[in-house]
Protein backbone atom coordinates (compact mmCIF):
# COMPACT_ATOMS: atom_id res chain seq x y z
CA UNK A 1 0.00 0.00 0.00
CA UNK A 2 1.24 3.52 -0.47
CA UNK A 3 0.69 6.45 1.18
CA UNK A 4 1.59 10.16 -0.06
CA UNK A 5 3.91 8.24 -2.80
CA UNK A 6 5.45 5.96 0.02
CA UNK A 7 5.09 2.36 1.14
CA UNK A 8 3.77 1.35 4.34
CA UNK A 9 2.45 -1.95 6.49
CA UNK A 10 -1.22 -2.33 6.37
CA UNK A 11 -1.72 -5.07 9.11
CA UNK A 12 -1.78 -3.41 12.69
CA UNK A 13 0.35 -0.40 11.80
CA UNK A 14 0.56 2.89 13.64
CA UNK A 15 1.54 5.31 11.34
CA UNK A 16 3.44 8.29 12.73
CA UNK A 17 4.12 11.95 11.45
CA UNK A 18 7.71 12.46 12.13
CA UNK A 19 7.55 15.78 10.09
CA UNK A 20 8.92 17.83 13.30
CA UNK A 21 11.30 15.60 14.54
CA UNK A 22 14.85 15.21 12.90
CA UNK A 23 15.83 11.73 13.20
CA UNK A 24 13.05 8.34 14.04
CA UNK A 25 15.10 5.58 16.02
CA UNK A 26 13.93 2.46 15.92
CA UNK A 27 14.98 -0.11 18.70
CA UNK A 28 14.76 -3.68 15.95
CA UNK A 29 15.72 -3.52 12.36
CA UNK A 30 13.63 -6.83 12.06
CA UNK A 31 10.20 -5.10 13.10
CA UNK A 32 10.09 -3.17 9.87
CA UNK A 33 9.27 -4.80 6.53
CA UNK A 34 10.51 -3.75 3.43
CA UNK A 35 8.45 -0.47 3.40
CA UNK A 36 11.06 1.20 5.68
CA UNK A 37 14.93 1.23 4.53
CA UNK A 38 17.14 0.51 6.87
CA UNK A 39 20.40 2.55 7.65
CA UNK A 40 23.59 1.17 7.73
CA UNK A 41 24.28 1.14 11.73
CA UNK A 42 20.77 -1.33 12.00
CA UNK A 43 18.50 1.39 12.47
CA UNK A 44 15.81 2.22 10.69
CA UNK A 45 15.24 6.00 9.64
CA UNK A 46 13.43 7.89 7.80
CA UNK A 47 14.08 11.82 7.52
CA UNK A 48 12.01 15.11 7.75
CA UNK A 49 11.35 14.97 3.69
CA UNK A 50 9.36 11.32 4.34
CA UNK A 51 6.54 13.06 6.16
CA UNK A 52 5.14 10.24 7.39
CA UNK A 53 6.69 6.61 8.70
CA UNK A 54 5.05 3.13 9.57
CA UNK A 55 5.25 1.73 12.57
CA UNK A 56 4.87 -1.93 13.70
CA UNK A 57 1.96 -2.27 16.18
CA UNK A 58 4.32 -4.54 18.08
CA UNK A 59 7.33 -2.11 17.98
CA UNK A 60 6.99 -0.29 21.30
CA UNK A 61 10.55 1.04 21.94
CA UNK A 62 11.70 4.15 20.38
CA UNK A 63 13.58 7.09 20.57
CA UNK A 64 13.78 10.06 19.21
CA UNK A 65 17.54 12.95 19.72
CA UNK A 66 15.81 16.57 20.03
CA UNK A 67 19.02 19.52 20.23
CA UNK A 68 19.45 20.48 23.87
CA UNK A 69 19.56 24.38 24.07
CA UNK A 70 21.20 26.14 27.32
CA UNK A 71 18.43 29.07 28.58
CA UNK A 72 20.70 30.78 31.30
CA UNK A 73 24.06 31.39 32.49
CA UNK A 74 25.45 29.53 35.13
CA UNK A 75 25.69 30.42 38.30
CA UNK A 76 29.66 30.96 38.22
CA UNK A 77 29.26 32.62 34.68
CA UNK A 78 27.09 34.85 36.56
CA UNK A 79 29.41 35.53 39.39
CA UNK A 80 32.06 36.00 36.96
CA UNK A 81 30.11 38.34 34.83
CA UNK A 82 29.45 40.75 37.95
CA UNK A 83 33.08 40.83 38.98
CA UNK A 84 34.20 41.51 35.24
CA UNK A 85 31.49 44.45 35.41
CA UNK A 86 32.69 45.63 39.39
CA UNK A 87 36.15 45.83 38.07
CA UNK A 88 35.63 47.75 34.87
CA UNK A 89 32.99 50.36 37.20
CA UNK A 90 35.74 50.77 39.56
CA UNK A 91 38.39 51.62 36.90
CA UNK A 92 36.18 54.12 35.08
CA UNK A 93 34.27 55.45 38.21
CA UNK A 94 37.61 57.71 39.00
CA UNK A 95 37.77 59.08 35.92
CA UNK A 96 34.41 60.04 35.77
CA UNK A 97 34.62 61.59 39.00
CA UNK A 98 37.76 63.17 37.84
CA UNK A 99 36.01 64.53 34.28
CA UNK A 100 33.45 66.23 36.62
CA UNK A 101 35.52 68.01 39.08
CA UNK A 102 37.65 68.98 36.01
CA UNK A 103 34.30 71.06 34.42
CA UNK A 104 33.31 72.03 37.84
CA UNK A 105 37.09 73.84 38.19
CA UNK A 106 36.75 75.50 35.33
CA UNK A 107 33.03 76.60 36.00
CA UNK A 108 34.86 78.01 39.19
CA UNK A 109 37.56 79.73 37.56
CA UNK A 110 34.97 81.24 34.49
CA UNK A 111 33.11 82.86 38.17
CA UNK A 112 36.48 84.53 39.16
CA UNK A 113 37.35 85.07 35.67
CA UNK A 114 34.02 87.63 35.81
CA UNK A 115 34.80 89.23 38.98
CA UNK A 116 38.50 89.81 38.09
CA UNK A 117 36.94 91.94 35.07
CA UNK A 118 34.47 93.44 36.92
CA UNK A 119 37.04 94.75 40.03
CA UNK A 120 39.31 95.81 36.80
CA UNK A 121 36.33 97.72 34.90
CA UNK A 122 35.30 99.61 38.76
CA UNK A 123 38.83 100.73 38.58
CA UNK A 124 38.77 101.61 35.40
CA UNK A 125 35.81 103.62 36.13
CA UNK A 126 36.64 105.05 39.97
CA UNK A 127 40.60 104.87 39.29
CA UNK A 128 40.36 102.96 42.22
CA UNK A 129 40.01 99.23 43.09
CA UNK A 130 36.64 98.55 45.37
CA UNK A 131 37.31 97.92 48.86
CA UNK A 132 36.59 94.51 50.76
CA UNK A 133 33.68 96.53 52.22
CA UNK A 134 32.51 100.39 53.64
CA UNK A 135 31.98 101.38 57.06
CA UNK A 136 31.85 105.02 58.91
CA UNK A 137 34.54 104.23 61.17
CA UNK A 138 33.53 107.24 62.89
CA UNK A 139 29.95 106.66 63.39
CA UNK A 140 28.78 106.78 67.12
CA UNK A 141 27.02 103.96 67.11
CA UNK A 142 30.14 102.21 65.31
CA UNK A 143 30.93 98.91 67.25
CA UNK A 144 33.26 99.86 69.90
CA UNK A 145 35.85 96.93 69.41
CA UNK A 146 36.39 96.60 65.63
CA UNK A 147 34.97 99.92 64.64
CA UNK A 148 32.77 99.11 62.36
CA UNK A 149 30.14 101.27 61.70
CA UNK A 150 27.73 101.32 58.79
CA UNK A 151 26.71 101.36 55.52
CA UNK A 152 28.51 98.21 55.41
CA UNK A 153 28.35 97.04 51.85
CA UNK A 154 31.08 94.73 50.74
CA UNK A 155 32.96 94.34 47.36
CA UNK A 156 30.25 92.15 45.53
CA UNK A 157 27.58 94.98 45.88
CA UNK A 158 30.11 97.05 44.67
CA UNK A 159 30.81 96.04 41.34
CA UNK A 160 27.24 94.59 40.28
CA UNK A 161 26.77 96.94 37.54
CA UNK A 162 30.08 95.66 35.99
CA UNK A 163 28.92 92.19 36.67
CA UNK A 164 25.68 93.30 34.53
CA UNK A 165 23.43 93.30 37.38
CA UNK A 166 22.60 96.79 37.23
CA UNK A 167 19.02 96.51 37.82
CA UNK A 168 19.79 95.11 41.35
CA UNK A 169 22.43 97.69 42.18
CA UNK A 170 20.02 101.02 41.72
CA UNK A 171 17.70 99.11 44.34
CA UNK A 172 20.23 99.53 46.89
CA UNK A 173 19.77 102.36 49.55
CA UNK A 174 23.94 103.05 50.17
CA UNK A 175 23.22 105.89 52.64
CA UNK A 176 21.09 103.06 54.82
CA UNK A 177 22.87 100.29 56.24
CA UNK A 178 23.47 97.03 54.29
CA UNK A 179 21.90 94.77 57.15
CA UNK A 180 18.36 96.89 57.12
CA UNK A 181 15.34 96.94 55.11
CA UNK A 182 14.95 97.41 52.16
CA UNK A 183 18.91 96.52 51.13
CA UNK A 184 18.84 93.31 53.54
CA UNK A 185 16.24 91.58 51.37
CA UNK A 186 18.21 92.81 48.14
CA UNK A 187 21.53 91.44 49.56
CA UNK A 188 19.82 88.05 50.19
CA UNK A 189 19.40 87.41 45.89
CA UNK A 190 21.69 84.50 45.10
CA UNK A 191 23.65 84.85 42.41
CA UNK A 192 25.78 82.26 40.73
CA UNK A 193 28.20 84.05 40.00
CA UNK A 194 29.43 84.01 43.87
CA UNK A 195 29.02 80.23 44.17
CA UNK A 196 31.53 77.49 43.06
CA UNK A 197 30.34 74.25 41.50
CA UNK A 198 32.53 72.59 43.45
CA UNK A 199 31.33 73.70 46.78
CA UNK A 200 29.27 71.46 49.08
CA UNK A 201 26.59 73.43 52.03
CA UNK A 202 26.36 76.47 49.47
CA UNK A 203 22.35 76.15 49.89
CA UNK A 204 20.09 78.89 51.62
CA UNK A 205 21.64 82.02 53.15
CA UNK A 206 23.47 83.50 55.76
CA UNK A 207 22.13 83.35 59.55
CA UNK A 208 24.46 86.71 60.98
CA UNK A 209 24.74 86.51 63.94
CA UNK A 210 26.45 88.36 67.27
CA UNK A 211 28.83 87.11 70.22
CA UNK A 212 25.65 85.50 71.59
CA UNK A 213 24.21 84.64 69.13
CA UNK A 214 21.11 86.28 68.50
CA UNK A 215 20.58 86.41 64.79
CA UNK A 216 21.63 90.31 63.46
CA UNK A 217 20.75 89.75 59.60
CA UNK A 218 20.38 87.33 56.57
CA UNK A 219 22.76 87.86 53.57
CA UNK A 220 23.10 85.59 50.70
CA UNK A 221 26.76 83.27 50.26
CA UNK A 222 29.41 83.43 48.43
CA UNK A 223 32.14 81.13 48.30
CA UNK A 224 35.07 83.85 47.53
CA UNK A 225 36.76 86.65 49.41
CA UNK A 226 39.13 89.18 48.90
CA UNK A 227 42.68 89.03 50.06
CA UNK A 228 43.73 91.95 53.27
CA UNK A 229 47.23 90.67 52.59
CA UNK A 230 49.71 88.78 55.18
CA UNK A 231 48.52 90.93 58.33
CA UNK A 232 44.70 90.77 59.71
CA UNK A 233 43.93 94.53 59.92
CA UNK A 234 40.85 93.59 61.78
CA UNK A 235 42.93 92.25 64.69
CA UNK A 236 43.16 95.81 65.73
CA UNK A 237 40.93 98.14 67.11
CA UNK A 238 41.95 100.99 64.59
CA UNK A 239 39.94 103.40 62.30
CA UNK A 240 41.86 103.37 59.28
CA UNK A 241 43.60 99.54 58.20
CA UNK A 242 45.84 101.37 55.86
CA UNK A 243 48.77 101.56 57.74
CA UNK A 244 48.39 97.81 58.38
CA UNK A 245 47.05 96.29 55.83
CA UNK A 246 49.36 95.19 52.88
CA UNK A 247 47.17 93.54 50.46
CA UNK A 248 45.05 94.94 47.81
CA UNK A 249 41.44 94.80 49.06
CA UNK A 250 40.51 95.25 52.97
CA UNK A 251 37.96 98.10 54.73
CA UNK A 252 37.40 101.39 53.19
CA UNK A 253 40.59 101.33 50.93
CA UNK A 254 41.42 103.01 47.76
CA UNK A 255 44.20 101.08 46.43
CA UNK A 256 45.61 102.36 42.52
CA UNK A 257 47.58 101.09 40.45
CA UNK A 258 50.53 102.80 41.51
CA UNK A 259 49.94 101.15 45.05
CA UNK A 260 50.78 98.10 43.86
CA UNK A 261 54.26 97.78 43.08
CA UNK A 262 54.70 94.42 43.21
CA UNK A 263 52.44 93.89 40.04
CA UNK A 264 49.28 93.16 39.01
CA UNK A 265 50.29 89.99 37.84
CA UNK A 266 51.78 89.20 41.02
CA UNK A 267 49.25 89.78 43.82
CA UNK A 268 46.37 88.18 44.62
CA UNK A 269 43.19 89.94 44.41
CA UNK A 270 40.25 87.12 44.97
CA UNK A 271 40.29 83.32 46.80
CA UNK A 272 37.93 80.76 47.48
CA UNK A 273 36.40 80.06 50.97
CA UNK A 274 34.47 76.84 51.12
CA UNK A 275 31.11 76.79 53.79
CA UNK A 276 32.59 73.40 54.88
CA UNK A 277 34.87 75.69 56.65
CA UNK A 278 33.14 79.04 57.47
CA UNK A 279 30.03 81.55 55.84
CA UNK A 280 30.59 83.85 53.45
CA UNK A 281 29.21 86.84 51.78
CA UNK A 282 29.10 88.88 48.67
CA UNK A 283 27.30 92.02 49.67
CA UNK A 284 27.47 92.53 53.11
CA UNK A 285 29.43 93.43 56.63
CA UNK A 286 26.98 93.05 59.35
CA UNK A 287 28.36 95.97 62.25
CA UNK A 288 28.80 93.50 65.19
CA UNK A 289 28.65 90.15 63.69
CA UNK A 290 30.81 87.19 64.81
CA UNK A 291 31.85 84.76 62.48
CA UNK A 292 32.57 81.19 63.79
CA UNK A 293 33.76 77.73 62.03
CA UNK A 294 30.90 75.41 60.59
CA UNK A 295 32.69 71.98 61.36
CA UNK A 296 34.47 72.13 64.55
CA UNK A 297 34.66 68.07 64.19
CA UNK A 298 36.64 68.42 61.36
CA UNK A 299 38.45 71.88 62.13
CA UNK A 300 39.31 72.01 65.51
CA UNK A 301 41.59 75.08 65.40
CA UNK A 302 38.80 77.14 63.83
CA UNK A 303 38.70 79.99 66.43
CA UNK A 304 35.65 82.75 65.70
CA UNK A 305 36.60 86.22 64.39
CA UNK A 306 34.99 89.46 63.80
CA UNK A 307 32.80 90.48 61.13
CA UNK A 308 35.62 91.79 58.39
CA UNK A 309 36.02 87.50 57.66
CA UNK A 310 32.92 87.87 55.96
CA UNK A 311 34.33 88.77 52.86
CA UNK A 312 38.18 89.40 54.21
CA UNK A 313 40.77 86.72 54.23
CA UNK A 314 44.99 87.08 54.79
CA UNK A 315 47.70 85.11 54.36
CA UNK A 316 49.66 85.48 57.32
CA UNK A 317 52.58 85.77 58.91
CA UNK A 318 50.31 88.36 61.65
CA UNK A 319 52.09 89.10 64.88
CA UNK A 320 48.42 88.60 66.56
CA UNK A 321 49.13 84.75 65.47
CA UNK A 322 52.22 83.74 66.73
CA UNK A 323 52.56 80.81 68.21
CA UNK A 324 54.03 80.57 71.78
CA UNK A 325 55.28 77.49 71.96
CA UNK A 326 57.33 78.33 68.62
CA UNK A 327 57.42 82.03 68.79
CA UNK A 328 56.25 82.25 65.00
CA UNK A 329 53.45 83.32 63.28
CA UNK A 330 52.19 80.81 60.47
CA UNK A 331 51.88 81.06 57.19
CA UNK A 332 48.56 79.47 55.96
CA UNK A 333 48.62 78.52 52.19
CA UNK A 334 45.24 77.92 50.62
CA UNK A 335 43.68 74.70 52.22
CA UNK A 336 46.35 74.91 55.18
CA UNK A 337 44.84 72.11 57.63
CA UNK A 338 44.50 75.30 60.48
CA UNK A 339 41.30 76.00 57.93
CA UNK A 340 40.88 79.68 60.08
CA UNK A 341 37.68 81.28 59.43
CA UNK A 342 40.15 84.03 57.19
CA UNK A 343 42.40 82.10 55.31
CA UNK A 344 41.53 80.38 51.53
CA UNK A 345 40.24 77.12 51.71
CA UNK A 346 38.46 75.72 48.54
CA UNK A 347 37.32 71.85 47.91
CA UNK A 348 39.44 71.18 45.01
CA UNK A 349 41.73 68.58 45.14
CA UNK A 350 45.18 69.69 45.79
CA UNK A 351 44.62 73.20 46.15
CA UNK A 352 42.28 76.42 44.88
CA UNK A 353 41.90 79.58 42.59
CA UNK A 354 42.62 82.38 42.95
CA UNK A 355 42.60 85.53 40.64
CA UNK A 356 45.31 87.96 40.67
CA UNK A 357 45.15 91.91 39.95
CA UNK A 358 46.03 91.31 36.02
CA UNK A 359 43.00 89.64 35.70
CA UNK A 360 44.71 86.20 35.44
CA UNK A 361 43.40 83.04 37.62
CA UNK A 362 45.38 80.36 38.50
CA UNK A 363 45.37 76.91 40.33
CA UNK A 364 47.40 77.30 43.73
CA UNK A 365 48.88 74.11 45.35
CA UNK A 366 48.02 73.79 48.81
CA UNK A 367 51.66 72.61 49.48
CA UNK A 368 53.05 75.72 47.79
CA UNK A 369 56.09 77.41 49.42
CA UNK A 370 54.67 79.10 51.73
CA UNK A 371 57.13 82.52 51.97
CA UNK A 372 56.37 82.47 48.31
CA UNK A 373 52.43 82.32 48.78
CA UNK A 374 53.01 85.39 51.42
CA UNK A 375 55.00 86.78 48.63
CA UNK A 376 51.93 87.52 46.40
CA UNK A 377 49.51 88.11 49.25
CA UNK A 378 50.90 91.59 49.48
CA UNK A 379 51.34 94.13 47.13
CA UNK A 380 54.17 95.90 48.45
CA UNK A 381 56.82 94.26 50.02
CA UNK A 382 58.75 94.09 46.53
CA UNK A 383 59.68 90.09 46.91
CA UNK A 384 60.69 88.32 43.80
CA UNK A 385 58.16 85.70 42.72
CA UNK A 386 58.88 83.16 39.54
CA UNK A 387 56.48 82.61 37.54
CA UNK A 388 56.47 78.64 38.31
CA UNK A 389 56.34 78.71 41.97
CA UNK A 390 53.14 78.12 42.77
Amino acid sequence: MLLNGFPTMTNSSKIVDVSAVDTVFISSANAFNAAVWPGDDGCHRLGRDAGLVTIPANVTRFRHRVPVTRAAFTLVELLVVIAIIGILVGLLLPAVQAAREAARRMSCQNNMKQQSLAIMNYESAFRVFPPAYIAQTRHPNRDPLTFDGPNGFAWGALILPQLEQNPLHQQMNFSLPSWTNPNQLLVQTRLPVFICPSTSRAEGNVIIRDSSGATLAEAARSTYVVNAGQDEPWAYSIEDYGSIADGPMFRNSRIRHGDVPDGLSNTVFLGEHSPIVSDKTWGTVTQGAIICGNNPQRFPLTDCDVAATLVNVHSGPAPDEIDPLTGFAPIHPPNSRSAHVCQMFAEHPGGANVAFGDGSIRFVSESVHQPTWAAVSSRNKGEVVADDSL
